[in-house]
């Protein structure tokens, strides 16, 4: 087929490279995108922390509190795919650094909205930071482009888990952060947003010196078309999604996104409601953020060892069992639904991790670009309506009722699985 601009250059970059380099160059490759993803989601992390305080401050009251999240989750399902279209015409590594720059741009706007005191601002910077986000996910197959097909699992999963530094690290350095911009005599909430910029500038930074040579020239020869091969008209987007292994990953990440979030998002309130302080709030949160990032390199080699399918039915399990005792779980005490927020955690990163790596099996390098901008974009888009979705569930009937609400729709990618199995397992064996 005609190559795209950036796999055609990277075709005459490959074949300077020495193969004894290949290794070499490979390993440093996958540590830096673990650099990045750890850089920019501490700077990601720590704005989403406080996006609802500072909309709610500038606003004066709580109604605008959830739009700066849902702004950025948007931000991020658009930028996904903008950034993919980026990265086929000038390659994977500019595609990361336009959407790190556009996410530092981002925090910057932010912390001028709340010197201006503009929602108007605050939202259009929250989406801009965003694009930081969706960067930082697509650096996951950038690492799966580079392992052989027996690897890629645990490629992939190195990547997610350089996630966990923010997720930890983020919320906890806000604090620090007010109280240096009171010192600074600025507003509290500016300080976290100057970690936004920090952060994610590091990252930029860490991509600019060191994601090189272009990491399509890395990637594995399975996905590089020889220089022989004859010129093929490249296959319609649709035809691509309607393959076995791409339909099964699509609709596992859109889902396990939908039900994570979904039950998620309301869990913080479910438990102040019924008495419970920030102290609980946050311990199950932290459970919830360890299930969702911080076993991926298990996860990696599951996914290698037994195949993208059965790590995927194992996640449905995971997230319909979380679903389930989310919704029985008594409300008195913390311990039952801390369990549940790790096992809703981990059942997502299960899905996750092993539909992401099946987007990388049996498509060509710019076939995968294009699809994996698509999965994004599909997942966070999902992820925003699911937040709002939820909240206007549990205040029409309640918290209860939206456990079983995601417990049904576990339900959808099993049974879409079951139908594809028998398809699946030539996949699953390669």
């Amino acid at each position: 087929m005609t190559q795209p601009p950036a796999v055609a250059r990277a075709m005459a970059t490959a074949a300077s490279i020495p193969a004894e380099d290949l290794p070499r160059l490979r390993r440093r490759m996958r540590w830096v995108l673990f650099t990045v993803a750890a850089l920019g989601s501490t700077g990601y992390i720590a704005a989403v922390t406080v996006g609802t305080l500072v909309a709610a401050e500038l606003s004066g009251g709580a109604a605008l509190g959830g739009l700066p999240t849902t702004l950025t989750t948007i931000g991020t399902a658009v930028a996904a795919s903008l950034i993919a279209l980026v990265m086929l015409r000038a390659g994977r590594r500019i595609g990361v650094l336009i959407g790190l720059a556009v996410g530092v741009l981002g925090g910057a706007v932010v912390f001028g909205s709340i010197l201006a005191a503009s929602i108007p601002l605050l939202l259009l910077g929250s989406a801009f930071t965003g694009f930081a986000n969706a960067a930082g996910n697509l650096g996951r197959y950038i690492a799966a482009d580079m392992a052989t097909p027996d690897r890629r699992g645990s490629a992939l999963g190195l990547v997610v888990w350089g996630t966990t530094i923010g997720a930890v690290i983020g919320p906890n350095l806000t604090a620090p952060a007010g109280d240096a911009a009171i010192a600074l005599g600025l507003p509290e909430l500016a300080g976290p947003y100057l970690l936004t910029v920090v952060f994610i500038g590091l990252a930029w930074l860490v991509s600019a010196i060191l994601l090189r040579p272009e990491p399509y020239a890395l990637a594995d020869p399975s996905a590089l078309p020889s220089a022989t091969d004859a010129p093929q008209e490249a296959p319609a987007l649709r035809a691509i999604v309607v393959r076995p292994s791409v339909a099964v990953a699509l609709v596992s990440l859109v889902a396990a996104q939908v039900v994570m979030v979904l039950i998620m998002t309301m869990t913080p309130i479910h438990l102040t409601d019924h008495g419970h302080g920030l102290e609980t709030v946050g311990f199950v949160l932290s459970a919830h953020t360890f299930g969702m990032f911080g076993l991926s390199p298990i996860t990696g080699r599951l996914t290698d060892r037994f195949g993208g399918p059965p790590v995927i039915a194992a996640g449905l399990v995971g997230l319909a069992a979380a679903a389930l005792l989310a919704a029985l779980a008594p409300v008195d005490g913390g311990i039952p639904l801390t369990f549940a927020l790790f096992l809703l955690g981990y059942g997502w990163n299960l899905c996750f991790v092993a539909a992401s790596s099946m987007l990388s099996h049996g498509l060509a390098l710019a076939e995968r670009t294009r699809v994996q901008g698509i999965a994004d974009t599909l997942t966070w888009g999902t992820a925003a309506f699911a937040s709002l979705s939820s909240g206007l569930i549990v205040a029409a009937a309640s918290y209860t009722v939206l456990g079983f609400v995601g417990l049904a729709l576990t339900l959808i990618p099993a049974a879409f699985l079951a139908v594809q199995g028998g398809r699946l397992r030539p996949v699953a064996a390669a």
